[in-house]
């Protein structure tokens, strides 16, 4: 839960128990996951090769598909029989990747998200609405456990059912909102058409993950909600919401490095690279029990500090986010992820912080429709929406380099989200 004395530990000696954590867990799975075994053997590394942090990198990268090859229960490090808790992704590309939890590492679990929220401006007593999804996702009983963890009042709202979500977070008096940014923004926009000003509402902190979003984007929750929106990062083949998280200074995401090693490599080399380089996000679990994950690649796009942080805390930050590399749009050779996108739009003279990217294949070229909704209220001319239009497609073009095409839809045309949204509409695979 909330232990200052790990939180602001020295970097030595935080250093010296990743270290000693490290050993530990990658003996752990090399004795009780053949897959590890396997991997390791392949390259000729052991687990007594493992002498400083820096050693890691001659161990192999664990992959989402290392977890969809060993479905279902193939990478769990302990007896089926141990595991008290089942989580799997939705699978829509292939079979689910599945993790499991034993009691500890629930506990572990809830204490991270406890300190997440504590650092984020919750405290014991709060009422803490949670609109994330419960189920398989991690997402809703994670954030569920650390409230409870925390002292606060959870209510268990999970998604949908927005004008209800609106009348329970006044009725009960939530401080903070769980959610996805995308579905946060949603309430505002069915708040506001039902006539209720969130901002006089009780909420202060919004605790949003789950899905890259922008500086834009939270300057636009904070408004519409009256709020604090503060980042939460998760996966859940490292644990869940609660691998990193931002403080009140919103300054990055603080990594927990007591209970994760963070690196940051190349995507094109795989080599490390130093703090304050971008790159692909790589984590090694250090106290999981059910399955520990050696070196695994996120696929996240960001960068690694470890300045200390105005809050007092010493554990490296995770800045920003930009995007992921299977999410990122190679667009006549210029790459684009769609936060970027959404940076330049939110904020946009009539333009909705709504969007879709549609990528199609014209020839031997692939091009880039952007869709947008026009702001409610406004002119609904063609010649306003065009206007409109290019507006958009000169500032992105300006910002980012890449040529697309604008499209722009009026209030409601975008589908929304009760969880994760939808941000790309891959049409290329339709192809014939």
């Amino acid at each position: 839960m909330y232990q200052p004395d790990i939180e602001t530990m020295p970097r030595d000696k935080l250093a010296e128990l990743q270290l000693a954590r490290l050993k530990k867990i990658v003996k752990h799975a090399y004795d009780n996951v053949p897959h590890y075994k396997a991997s390791f053997d392949k390259i000729g590394v052991k687990p007594e090769d493992l002498q400083t942090l820096a050693d890691i990198a001659k161990f192999p990268f664990t992959v989402k598909t290392d977890l969809r090859d060993n479905y279902p229960f193939k990478m769990f490090a302990v007896p089926r029989e141990k595991v008290v808790r089942i989580h799997a992704s939705s699978g829509t590309t292939g079979k689910p990747t599945v993790v499991g939890y034993t009691p500890a590492d629930i506990g572990n679990w809830a204490d991270l998200m406890a300190r997440s929220m504590m650092g984020a401006g919750a405290r014991p007593g709060d009422v803490i609405h949670n609109a994330y999804g419960y189920g398989l996702f991690t997402g809703g009983l994670g954030a569920h456990y650390g409230a409870e963890r925390l002292g606060a009042s959870v209510v268990p709202m999970s998604g949908g059912n927005t004008e209800k979500q609106i009348v329970l977070i006044q009725d009960f008096g939530a401080r903070v909102l769980c959610a996805t940014p995308s579905y946060a923004l949603n309430i505002a926009e069915v708040a506001e058409k039902e006539g209720v000003d969130m901002r006089k509402s009780s909420l202060k902190i919004g605790v949003f993950g789950a899905e890259p979003w922008s500086e834009q984007m939270r300057a636009e929750l904070d408004e519409r909600l009256g709020i604090k929106a503060v980042d939460i990062y998760g996966l859940s083949e490292i644990m869940g919401p609660g691998v990193a998280a931002e403080c009140e200074e919103r300054a990055g995401l603080h990594g927990w490095e007591d209970q994760f090693l963070f690196e940051i490599v190349d995507p094109d080399t795989m080599h490390p690279v130093p703090f304050g380089q971008a790159g692909e996000l790589v984590i090694t679990t250090l106290t999981k029990e059910a399955l520990p994950m050696i070196r695994y690649r996120t696929r996240d796009i960001t960068k690694l500090t470890d300045e200390k942080c105005a809050c007092g805390r010493t554990h490296l930050r995770i800045l920003r986010v930009t995007g992921r590399n299977d999410d990122m749009l190679i667009i006549r050779g210029v790459n684009v992820y769609p936060s970027q996108i959404e940076a330049v739009m939110v904020g946009r003279p009539g333009v909705s912080p709504h969007y879709q990217l549609v990528v199609q294949r014209e020839g031997n070229l692939d091009t880039l429709t952007v869709e947008i909704e026009a702001e409610p209220g406004m002119a609904t001319s063609q010649d306003a929406y065009d206007a409109i239009g290019r507006d958009v497609q000169h500032h992105i073009k300006s910002l980012i380099g890449v040529s697309c095409r604008v499209v722009v839809l009026s209030p409601g045309e975008i589908p929304r989200s009760m969880g994760k949204a939808v941000r790309v509409r891959d049409l290329r695979k339709k192809a014939t």
